[in-house]
């Protein structure tokens, strides 16, 4: 399974790394981080990361961050992600990644959920999708959607339980000293 990590300049370290470090104990799955334009690309925490130009894969990955609230009005990055989405098995956001893949239209009359301290601006992106705030993370055919940050592990943990096993997914957590939340609908944040 070939899994693309779609970066950007103000993504969420975590958002990104935290599934990569799960992806990345199954051997079977080859991964990479694109960019729209390939090259150094800087977190929100200013770690710059080496990306490759866009290309398919089985699997697409989109964080959130800081930088998703000027790119939800790119049409490039929109398109890119549609079609990225549209030719992919699976497609997964983590926090306000959600955003980015609701302003593309594949989430209408879809499940997800996003970060909660950033709801109201995530909700506010399209109108069409079914938001669900107590959710940890949400899966809806292809689409796997996750709450924020730490949230993007355990959704990650959660699709490697469906696409391998739970007994591979709880390995896994242990291996690397992770308290797995397993229970995808009950956020512990969503009522603060």
């Amino acid at each position: 399974m070939k899994i693309n990590i779609l970066l950007f300049d103000d993504f969420e370290t975590l958002d990104a790394f935290g599934p990569i470090e799960i992806f990345g104990r199954i051997d079977e799955i080859e991964m990479q981080c694109i960019s729209l334009n390939g090259g150094l690309i800087k977190s929100n925490q200013g770690i710059e990361i080496s990306t490759q130009p866009i290309s398919y894969s089985d699997v697409i990955l989109i964080p959130g961050g800081q930088g998703t609230r000027n790119l939800v009005n790119n049409d490039l990055m929109i398109n890119t992600i549609k079609s990225l989405a549209e030719k992919s098995q699976w497609c997964l956001t983590v926090c306000t990644g959600s955003a980015l893949l609701a302003r593309t239209g594949l989430l209408d009359n879809k499940t997800a959920t996003s970060n909660k301290r950033a709801w109201d601006w995530v909700i506010s992106q399209s109108e069409k999708v079914l938001w669900k705030k107590e959710a940890r993370w949400c899966i809806d055919g292809k689409y796997y959607t996750s709450s924020g940050v730490s949230a993007g592990t355990d959704m990650a943990l959660g699709f490697i339980a469906d696409r391998y096993s739970h007994e591979v997914a709880k390995k896994l957590a242990w291996q690397i000293e992770y308290q797995w939340h397993q229970d995808k609908n009950n956020d512990p944040f969503w009522v603060q």
